[in-house]
């Protein structure tokens, strides 16, 4: 079928690459056609096997108890797959394995990969199932334990025989090269269609059978949905995305700017399964510092509908949650010896407990001015403090895409994004009516410090 290239199946203790280890190996080595020798072990994971996955492959604790670490079988291991393209079915699962228990070690694992599941699909699309078991009962072939390394690389073997005696070992030999230049593409996916997707700035979103999976941006279309699948798997996310996505949808946006803008309130809206960061936040707090300095409490919370984004003067944050608000108060009066009683933070009369661990400088006692004490809470929270907007009204950033002759304005104020628009005589449209976005806010301060971005300024 290739020059050179080794059949492998591994057992694990599970099905996440980063926790879960290899419990068994078993391979097959090929070169010029002809089978050169053949290798299986036990490997000790040095972890607990469930008793569900005992029951899967009939691997019990007690025997790979006196088995080889895989630390032990490494240079053996590599000595087999030396020069090899490394087949598997979903390949990327053994892989994933094998990249994580090298890296255990420090070793950097790489190898050219084939997948008997696409090839299986290549060779027969009428057939609607590629799985192990759907090829054993296909071919009628006989598996005495489903599930063991050895017997189901033994089943890949019999499936590749089976094939080239149906097909004709130039038709195995021309699909498998095929796949190999496509290699890093799910199978559920069309290599031709990835292909299509624009080198420029944009954002994709990656389907399953009926849900959105994933949404992110890139100024490089193209290679970044291309990465996601060439990476090492260190990240079970990436593997599972790899395993559940089906199609690819990709917006093309004018720019890095514009790319954000989208990726953001695509995830807030639409919540895909994978995407942790950027999803919709409950309402923003901040703390709002009183003016005077002898108020009680000198520090109130106050919510994302009670703001008000003209003046922003004293106003520290935004905070996810009032828990997330109240942990960093606490940590800065810590650090920066405040008052629990003078910020809210402790009910009570009299010195406060801090004062009594000798933390506090002793506002609460009459030993610090309430003037001083204002002064140093400012700059413990100055690296939270939101920027008055620097703007008399609304701003329009645009930004143009050469590639595809695509030019976008967005418009702004008080730091919430009123809408885009791709003409910029449309700029007097009526926009959604906007709220603030510490991702929005996070974005603006980013451009606005860049020389070469143009900024129109609206009435």
């Amino acid at each position: 079928m290739l020059p050179c290239y080794v059949l492998l199946d591994l057992e694990t203790t599970g099905t996440t690459p980063t926790s879960d280890r290899i419990t068994e190996i078993g391979l097959i080595r090929y070169e010029n056609g002809i089978e050169v020798g053949r290798w299986n072990t036990l490997i000790n994971p040095e972890v607990s096997i469930s008793p569900f996955i005992q029951r899967l492959t009939g691997i019990t604790q007690e025997m790979v108890e006196n088995a080889p670490t895989f630390p032990a079988v490494r240079d053996t291991l590599l000595d087999w797959l030396d020069n090899a393209v490394l087949c598997a079915h979903n390949v990327r699962f053994d892989y994933g394995f094998l990249k994580n228990e090298f890296k255990r070690i420090g070793i950097t694992f790489q190898k050219k990969l084939l997948c008997t599941v696409k090839l299986s699909r290549k060779l027969y699309p009428q057939h609607e199932k590629h799985s192990l078991d759907a090829i054993i009962e296909r071919f009628h072939l006989v598996c005495e334990h489903r599930h063991r390394a050895m017997d189901d690389t033994e089943v890949m073997a019999a499936f590749i025989s089976a094939a080239m005696n149906e097909l004709g070992e130039h038709a195995v030999q021309e699909t498998a090269l095929a796949l190999l230049k496509q290699q890093a593409i799910p199978a559920s996916l069309d290599h031709l269609e990835i292909n299509a997707i624009p080198e420029t700035c944009g954002v994709y979103l990656f389907y399953g059978d009926s849900a959105l999976l994933y949404v992110g941006k890139s100024v490089t279309l193209r290679s970044r949905v291309l990465g996601h699948f060439q990476g090492d798997h260190s990240s079970a996310r990436e593997m599972r995305i790899a395993q559940e996505i089906r199609r690819i949808e990709y917006r093309v946006t004018s720019g890095e700017l514009g790319a954000l803008l989208l990726e953001s309130r695509l995830i807030k809206e639409c919540q895909p399964i994978h995407n942790r960061q950027l999803r919709r936040e409950r309402q923003l707090c901040a703390w709002l510092v009183a003016d005077d300095p002898a108020a009680r409490p000198l520090v109130n919370l106050i919510y994302e509908s009670d703001m008000d984004w003209t003046t922003l003067e004293n106003v520290y944050g935004t905070f996810k949650t009032k828990r997330q608000a109240l942990e960093i108060l606490r940590k800065l009066a810590n650090e920066h010896g405040l008052c629990d009683k003078a910020l809210g933070l402790e009910k009570g009369t009299g010195v406060c407990f801090s004062h009594q661990l000798e933390r506090c400088k002793g506002l609460c006692a009459g030993k610090e001015l309430a003037e001083l004490h204002r002064l140093r809470l400012l700059t413990a929270l100055s690296s939270y403090r939101l920027l008055a907007w620097p703007f008399g009204g609304c701003i329009g950033i645009r930004e143009h895409n050469p590639d595809h002759d695509m030019t976008e304005v967005h418009v702004f104020d008080q730091w919430c994004h009123m809408g885009t628009v791709k003409d910029p005589q449309a700029l007097d449209e009526a926009f959604c009516h906007p709220r603030f976005d510490r991702d929005t806010y996070r974005y603006l301060l980013k451009f606005l410090k860049k020389r070469n971005i143009e900024i129109i300024k609206l009435h």
